[in-house]
């Protein structure tokens, strides 16, 4: 898995995040990319200060996200667990990497029909000689562990079960979440839902159903591509 290639192939991606308040309940859409230092997705400093501000009873988080930055996906889901409302995640397409455990930090979860959980080892780029790239090696086993404990506390899987999902990249559909703890239920939904994220950074993403708008864009790629063979030719 390439974290860079995953943010490069979605820097045009639609991207949305946002609260709405509606009385006693309060919804917030997590629809991009987790981290907003360097590709411009939503950063735990302004997800937290939106979140300070909401004084609703219960909150309806909703996610489609690819994952994003380990420390920022840590922050949010601290955010979560300190606030006093009732918070039910909402997976609507895709938890992967970080977003499942900010997922995880609600009272409740709940995923859409054709949605997914991804969980998988932490990653990034280190630059050094062998005592750093030992120290980074060891800083991420001891990252994985703390999220190994943390998905094994929700699920009620053991820590073995969880190390080995993270070392396989594992994918888990709508009813295998819920089989294996990290749903509570299906959301009711007159259809499926549609993944709108580029994935082909990730190894073992499954072939979900695209949106229109990811087809139509890959159709331009497609004629734009042609042209220039022809060109070339």
């Amino acid at each position: 898995m390439n974290l860079i290639q995953l943010y490069l192939n979605n820097q045009k991606t639609p991207r949305n995040f946002r609260v709405e308040n509606a009385g006693d309940e309060a919804t917030i859409y997590l629809y991009d990319v987790i981290g907003g230092d360097w590709f411009g997705g939503i950063s735990a400093k302004d997800f937290a200060a939106e979140l300070t501000g909401i004084t609703a009873n219960t909150i309806h988080l909703r996610i489609n996200s690819p994952g994003g930055d380990v420390f920022e996906g840590r922050a949010m889901a601290t955010a979560l667990q300190q606030h006093p409302a009732k918070i039910i995640a909402h997976v609507d397409a895709l938890a992967a990497s970080s977003a499942s455990w900010i997922a995880l930090a609600a009272d409740e979860v709940e995923i859409a029909d054709g949605a997914f959980f991804m969980i998988h080892n932490s990653w990034t780029l280190a630059m050094g000689d062998k005592k750093s790239m030992s120290d980074t090696a060891a800083l991420l086993e001891r990252l994985d562990e703390t999220f190994v404990a943390d998905y094994a506390k929700r699920t009620g899987k053991t820590e073995n079960e969880i190390r080995a999902w993270m070392d396989a990249e594992t994918w888990f559909g709508a009813q295998e979440s819920i089989e294996n703890g990290f749903a509570d239920r299906i959301a009711e939904s007159p259809k499926k839902t549609k993944n709108h994220w580029n994935l082909a950074a990730y190894k073992n993403a499954p072939k979900i159903q695209q949106s229109e708008e990811l087809q139509v864009d890959r159709a331009g790629l497609e004629r734009r591509l042609s042209f220039l063979e022809k060109i070339a030719a």
